[in-house]
């Protein structure tokens, strides 16, 4: 079983580098451990894009390294905070992603101006604005983790994004797909005019029939396949 979930953050970690949430050796995916005990997460000291089976690591609530090698990352706890907080994830993505920092930073709530954006809007996508330095500590992580509250994605201001999802193969689509609305939002911004976006109710029901599981998981395949290519 671990050799299984090692694999799978090795994956994710190369699909999130692949799509340059790369930020030299920082960022992050995890997967629940089964048994509870924490997280499986790539240890420190290397970028996404180059993460194997064998850098993954799990590391407990208390950020013990229980099984594996390797320094672990000390932003450990936006991981096990949301996964105590949120018994329904399976999975954790944090990116430095550059166009998620940048609408964060701005001050600019996200709207459903693309289909991507209909993955999380509505509700509004939360903004963690209690620091902009790293989350080191448990406390912070349970901060994060009350911000996020039940939605599947969050900005850091002045940091990144968090993206959850039932399991790791969701939540690193959901990162992609962040990293994408955000950008989307900012060109829009950028060419002035008057912006337009689905309201909520279409946007939900996108939401329901473009991104339903099935079809989330077939881009997750379509994602791999591109590692090899």
């Amino acid at each position: 079983m671990s050799d299984d979930i090692r694999e799978l953050v090795s994956l994710a970690s190369r699909v999130l580098g692949a799509a340059d949430h790369d930020d030299f050796i920082w960022g992050h995916a995890s997967a629940r451990d089964p048994e509870g005990r924490g997280a499986w997460i790539k240890r420190s000291g290397l970028g996404l894009a180059e993460v194997g089976p064998d850098d993954v690591h799990l590391v407990s609530p208390d950020g013990e390294v229980v099984e594996g090698d390797g320094p672990r990352h000390v932003e450990f706890p936006i991981h096990t905070e949301i996964l105590a907080a949120r018994p329904d994830v399976g999975g954790v993505v944090h990116s430095h992603s550059p166009h998620a920092v940048a609408l964060a930073a701005a001050g600019v709530e996200l709207r459903p101006v693309s289909h991507a954006a209909t993955f999380f809007v509505p509700p509004a996508v939360p903004v963690f604005t209690e620091t902009t330095d790293l989350i080191r500590t448990r406390e912070l992580g349970r901060s994060v983790a009350k911000t996020l509250d039940d939605c599947s994605g969050m900005f850091l201001v002045n940091h990144g994004l968090v993206t959850v999802g039932p399991d790791l193969q969701t939540a690193t689509f959901a990162a992609l797909l962040l990293e994408i609305a955000a950008e989307q939002m900012l060109r829009t911004l950028a060419f002035g005019g008057t912006p337009r976006w689905t309201d909520d109710e279409e946007a939900l029901a996108k939401r329901e029939h473009i991104y339903h599981p099935a079809a989330v998981h077939s881009a997750w395949d379509h994602l791999v396949r591109g590692l090899s290519a």
